[in-house]
Order: C-alpha cells, then structure tokens, then sequence
C-alpha cells in the first residue's frame, strides 16, 4: 500500500480568482495518463469479457490484447455521481453529503472546494488536464432572480419541485476548472438529465435553448432546456473529436505531460446511437450504441498512435457501473431485440452482466464489477490477465505511485495503488477491503473470496430491494460462487462477523495508514 503526504491545491475558474498554483517541471519520461469511463457499460458488453456476446468490440479487444485486462475491478458505487466523486477524489461518496442517489443536471458541486483531485493533483505536478464528456458532480450555474417554472405557478399535489430557471448568457461559477482542469468541454450529467447544454470552461455555448419535451426508452430523456447545438445522436462525436483536438493540441508541447479524463455519455440513456451504427449488430439500439462506443474507444486510440503518444501513456478503459438492461431467462421471452421499447435482453442473445447477478444500481455484482482494461507499454505485460481486486478509488494512489509524487495531506483515503499489480500480475495485493455501495445506501464489503451484504436486498433495482443493516445479511464466497446465488451467512458466522466489524469500521473512518 503506498500512502504519501503533501500538499492541497485549489485551481480557480474563467472570470475569477484563481489560486496560485506551484507546478513542478517533469522529465520528458513522465507517463502520459488517458481515462476513458463508459457510462453504463456492463461486464459481458465486451466480447474481450464475454466470449458469447454477438457484438462486435474490436478496439477493446485490442485494448485487451495489447495490455492487462482486471476481472475484478469495482466501481465504490452502483450508480454514476458516487463513483465519478470516488474515482476523481479517491474518497467513498458516502462520506460526502451525497449518501444515496445522484445528482440532478441542477446539482450544485459535490466535490468539496478544499478536496484535492487526480486533476489538481497532476496539474501541481506539471501536467496538462482535460475533461470531455460527462461530468454529473454538480455545477453552480448562474440563475435567473424571480423567474417562473416552465411548468407554470399551479402544481398539483406531489408534483415534483419546478427546474430552477437558468441565465445561459452568464458563465458557470463552479464546475471542472476548479477542480483541476485547464480544460474542459461537458455536459452537465447524463445525458437524460436537463439542461442539455455543453460547456465549454465555463461558457454554456447556446445562449438560446429549446424545450426538450420528455421520450420514452430507448431515447428516454426528460422534459428541460435544450441548448440548440446539443443533438442527443451527435453527442457522443461531438465529444470524440474534442478529445481528437486536444490530443493534437498536446503533441505540440511534448514535453508536457498531459492527463486526459473522457467520461463518455454511452451506452447510458437515451440509447440513440448515431445513424451511422443502427442496425449494426442485430441486437437493438444498445448493440449499436456499444458498437459506436468501442468505435468511438478506436478513434482515442488511433490518435494516440498518430501523435506518437503511445509508447509513454498509460491508457485506462472502464466503466461507472454496470448495464441497466435487465435479464430475462424465460424461453421465447420478448425483448429488446423484439421491441427496442422493452429495457431488457433474453439470456440467449445477450447478458450486459455476463454472469452476475442483478444490474445497475443493485449492491450485486452486476451493480459495481466493471470491464477494465490498462494499456502501458514496456510497463504492462500485453495479453495479462489480473484477478487482483481493485476499486476505481485506487486511481489517485495509483497516478501518484507512477509519477512517484506524494499524495497531498488527507487527501484520497480510500485509494491504495495497484501500480505493483499493474506492472506484475502476479504481486500479491496487501489492499485492504472494499466497500461496495447501492443507489438506495445499502452497503457491502469485499475481502478476497468473500462478500458480507449488510442488508437484505439489492438496495437497488432487483426485487427484493430490502433495506440496508436489515438481516438477513447475505454472504457468498465469489470465488466458488462468483453469481451469487447461495447465502452462506449462517455457515461461516465468524466470516460474516468478521466482516460486519471491519465494514463498520471503514464506515466510521478510513482505516489507520
């Protein structure tokens, strides 16, 4: 476990006051860091992952080839705002104010002013820093004083709270570039939330949106404001050739390193891939939209190759969580091949979770164990697998092992490198447990083979959703049992004991360094 003490940073945005920063001058050497994060992707939509699965994924399978592939990585949530503040900050999002559930497009920022992130942290230290894609950690947008809801002054009984009322003339006043970022081009959350507007630093670039009226699945969104340059099927290019520009901009200033994070907004609702991919694979529109997504993967890829880039970046894909396309195992059973209305595949053409159990949001397996994929070579062993258990928290740990700076004081508690793992698979990882955690708060914690819920359901989707701290608690040896289906609770009480301890302690303060 590598820990470290240093220094905090706070960078500031466009139009105010930034924070003087100290940057440290690199050696030429020092790794280039790429993160591509799939919104929604799960375990078996990658046929490196799934050798079963119908659709094609060749720029991940090369990925696959050319680096190590994790089994078992894990993201510290089911759900897509906890485990972007997990993955950004190195810290569980249930230790912030966000305790169960997501943010809104409306959020104001979760990530605390004084926290440091993977983004200020490498800036500090000489690094170039974008953002592309979806960000969904809150934003303070400017609001209109005194303005009425589109929904009108009379609200019916239980309706849900009015959209504030947005300025989209005034810059954001907080948002990536103080966190880290000297670049950045986002949307505000998924791509289902309102406002549908990109950002650019801190400028909304339509200054006069639409009204988005509501769609059902698959291209479900919600009714808000529509910048009139976002087109919900262009979106995804749209951020793609940003990343393409910024990785052109940075083969100018080589000896620059440069940390680029590309949040994708795919294969996440609304599933609208673009024209050019419908009909691609057979399997509905969330075949087509993970074929764009793995196109889109190939397009990163290639242009680090152009700009000469590859032998010194270190490449990570993954993903926020699991899919939320649901499972049906009845014989004949209609599904998203059948009507592309129906949020589910049949198990004989498609399994998004492979073999896990439950989906996106559930505390199950299929909620938080996620494809990941490192690329780095002369460092990664091409063609490695890597059953190390690892969390997406472990990223701040990692990047500061590699660039062998400390981690700023009190910052990233809960991240441990896998640096070692990365380079030689087959190091024993001293990590101590993870704590998994569900959209609804229910949590659970992992230890080697073993997994302790401490509730009684999925604390998601996947009936019964049950209550957290609630027995029966539900343990299962993943080694033996990797899908979950036989508690083994009262079997081994000293295991499940064992467990609840140490998870209450985690939950009561990071543990000791």
């Amino acid at each position: 476990m590598s820990r470290h003490v240093g220094y905090i940073l706070i960078v500031g945005s466009l139009g105010l006051s930034p924070t003087p920063s100290v940057t440290t001058p690199l050696e030429a050497a020092t790794p280039n860091i790429v993160v591509i994060l799939a919104d929604d992707m799960g375990y078996g939509d990658v046929q490196a992952l799934n050798h079963s699965s119908k659709i094609p994924t060749p720029n991940l399978n090369r990925l696959a080839r050319q680096g190590a592939t994790f089994t078992d990585a894990h993201t510290p949530s089911a759900v897509c705002t906890p485990t972007r503040y997990g993955l950004l900050t190195g810290r569980y999002c249930w230790r912030s104010r966000l305790k169960s559930g997501v943010l809104n497009g409306y959020g104001t920022p979760l990530i605390e002013r004084d926290r440091p992130t993977i983004a200020s942290f490498l800036k500090t230290h000489g690094y170039h820093t974008g953002i592309f894609g979806k960000w969904h950690l809150g934003l303070d947008f400017t609001r209109l004083p005194h303005a009425k809801s589109d929904h009108g002054t009379k609200k019916p009984k239980r309706r849900a709270a009015a959209a504030p009322q947005l300025d989209f003339t005034k810059p954001i006043l907080d948002g990536p570039n103080r966190r880290g970022f000297h670049d950045s081009l986002i949307i505000p959350a998924s791509l289902d939330f309102p406002p549908y507007v990109y950002i650019d630093n801190t400028r909304i670039t339509s200054s006069t949106p639409v009204l988005q009226p509501s769609v059902k699945f698959p291209g479900f969104l919600r009714r808000g404001p529509r910048g009139r340059d976002l087109v919900m099927a262009d979106c995804l290019d749209h951020l793609k050739n940003q990343v393409v520009t910024f990785l052109a901009q940075r083969a100018d200033e080589p000896q620059t390193p440069f940390f680029l994070y590309f949040p994708l907004t795919a294969p996440h609702k609304p599933v609208l891939p673009h024209p050019r991919f419908r009909g691609r694979t057979k399997l509905g529109p969330y075949g087509d939209f993970i074929a764009q997504v793995d196109d889109t993967v190939g397009t990163i890829l290639a242009a680090i190759d152009r700009h000469n880039f590859s032998k010194n970046t270190l490449v990570i894909y993954t993903s926020d969580n699991g899919s939320f396309m649901h499972l049906r195992d009845e014989d004949n059973a209609r599904d998203h091949v059948d009507d592309e209305t129906i949020q589910a595949f049949r198990s004989d053409r498609h399994r998004p979770n492979r073999h896990l159990r439950g989906t996106k949001a559930d505390i199950w397996e299929a909620g938080h164990r996620v494809p990941f994929f490192a690329r780095w070579p002369g460092h990664i062993s091409p063609g490695s697998q890597n059953h190390t258990t690892i969390c997406l928290t472990d990223l701040f740990a990692t990047f500061a092992q590699l660039i062998d700076k400390p981690v700023p004081k009190n910052a990233a508690p809960d991240s441990y490198s896998f640096l070692e793992q990365l380079k030689r698979p087959q190091t024993a990882s001293q990590r101590p447990p993870i704590i998994h955690h569900s959209v609804a708060g229910m949590f659970a914690i992992r230890d080697g083979r073993w997994k302790l819920v401490l509730g009684n359901g999925s604390g998601g989707r996947q009936q019964p959703r049950g209550r957290p701290f609630t027995k029966p608690y539900f343990l299962s040896d993943l080694k033996a049992d990797p899908s979950e289906t036989t508690n083994l609770a009262t079997r081994h009480p000293d295991i499940a004991a064992r467990l609840e301890a140490a998870a209450l302690r985690i939950r009561r303060s990071p543990l000791p360094r």
